[in-house]
């Protein structure tokens, strides 16, 4: 699959269009596109005079975001609950998944802080053990995870799908598969992955994933969603308890027939009132990501990855960090030049949009970019 690069920065991008800044840094936050400016712009009119804003336009809008994210991640639409950030999935999984004291919850080393502080909390809370392991490039492997699982005590495992600094990703079938063999929770941070990588979760097992939206999906700050597997949602109960998060909250002319009995679907995991006009810029993003074909945005991302990781491996003066065989990363690429700090120096004052990440430059290009803007920053690294 194909699409007309320049044209979708003109009409979506026009920043990026006019060289005002090469933006490699849709691992950090990616940028939103003239429709989603738009949006939430209207949004902003329209909540200006909250008589606009109708039930019926609020709660449609999250319907859209479910139906929308359930298309993208290969999920059906109950299994989604919208969100406003990953922390919130994250510390839905646990905090709701039923561990107990004596249990073991199983975490590669070099996470991102969203998928260590809530299970040391739930470690100093309720006497659960997080047991954080050295692998090589922050990644668990099948075999690794296999010799570890001899531990009967773990009871759940949580990893990213791609590592933030090195760009490493876990083979999440792989993973899966085991942990539902051995029955072992499986729980996935996905804010790198989701958007460069295809994903299909009818195929691949997870109990909980959970993705922000700010960075590869372009959308506001404040959108997100985290995904609970069906066969799980009847019995795992949320920590936090939003008042629409019962099956009969929709009547507003009923609010105080009070009844405890939780949605059927993951609603009863969303913690309302949600920024709607954020929702709403998600779901024009995620529109865009829809119309260009998921496929064909992945590819694309995934080929400027490669670019940087071509033109590192020809260079005997800068390191490259993230793995080079294609199967093991994303569109996360570190590389470590002599000296990183200078290397950024260099990138931000000419413009370069990028981070610097445990000692290294991290670069991440999206389907927005262009080989060109790739090899113009590769120039500044060393």
């Amino acid at each position: 699959m194909s699409y007309d690069v320049e044209a979708l920065r003109r009409r979506e991008f026009p920043w990026a269009a006019a060289g005002e800044t090469i933006f490699l840094n849709n691992a950090s936050t990616g940028p939103l596109p003239e429709r989603t400016v738009r949006v939430t712009e209207e949004w902003a009119k329209l909540r200006a005079n909250p008589q606009r804003v109708g039930a019926d336009l609020q709660f449609g809008t999250l319907a859209k975001a479910r139906e929308l994210i359930a298309r993208l991640v290969g999920a059906e639409t109950g299994e989604i609950a919208v969100a406003t950030n990953t922390t919130y999935g994250l510390n839905l999984a646990a905090f709701s998944l039923p561990l107990k004291k004596g249990d073991v919850v199983l975490s590669p080393d070099f996470e991102f802080p969203a998928n260590v502080y809530p299970w040391m909390a739930l470690a100093e809370r309720r006497g659960v053990e997080y047991r954080r392991i050295v692998c090589d490039e922050g990644v668990l492997d099948s075999a690794r995870l296999l010799r570890e699982l001899e531990d009967e005590r773990i009871r759940a495992v949580a990893v990213s799908w791609v590592q933030f600094a090195s760009g490493a990703r876990v083979d999440l079938d792989a993973l899966g598969s085991i942990c539902r063999e051995r029955g072992v929770f499986f729980v996935v941070d996905a804010i790198q992955g989701v958007g460069p990588l295809m994903l299909d979760l009818s195929k691949t097992h997870v109990d909980i994933l959970s993705c922000g939206a700010q960075k590869w999906l372009l959308a506001p700050w404040g959108s997100g969603f985290v995904y609970v597997r069906k066969a799980l949602i009847e019995t795992l109960e949320p920590y936090d308890v939003s008042w629409l998060a019962v099956r009969n909250a929709d009547d507003f002319s009923r609010l105080v027939d009070y009844d405890f009995t939780w949605r059927s679907d993951a609603r009863k995991y969303e913690f309302v009132t949600l920024p709607y006009q954020d929702m709403a810029g998600m779901n024009a993003s995620l529109e865009l990501i829809h119309e260009v074909g998921p496929i064909a945005v992945s590819e694309h991302a995934l080929s400027l990855a490669q670019v940087i990781v071509d033109w590192t491996c020809d260079r005997d003066d800068v390191e490259l960090v993230t793995p080079r065989d294609a199967s093991r990363r994303a569109a996360v690429i570190s590389v470590r030049p002599r000296d990183p700090r200078a290397a950024s120096v260099r990138l931000t004052e000419a413009g370069v949009a990028h981070s610097l990440r445990e000692g290294a430059i991290r670069l991440s290009p999206h389907f927005y970019n262009t080989r060109e803007e790739v090899l113009r920053a590769l120039e500044l690294v060393t």
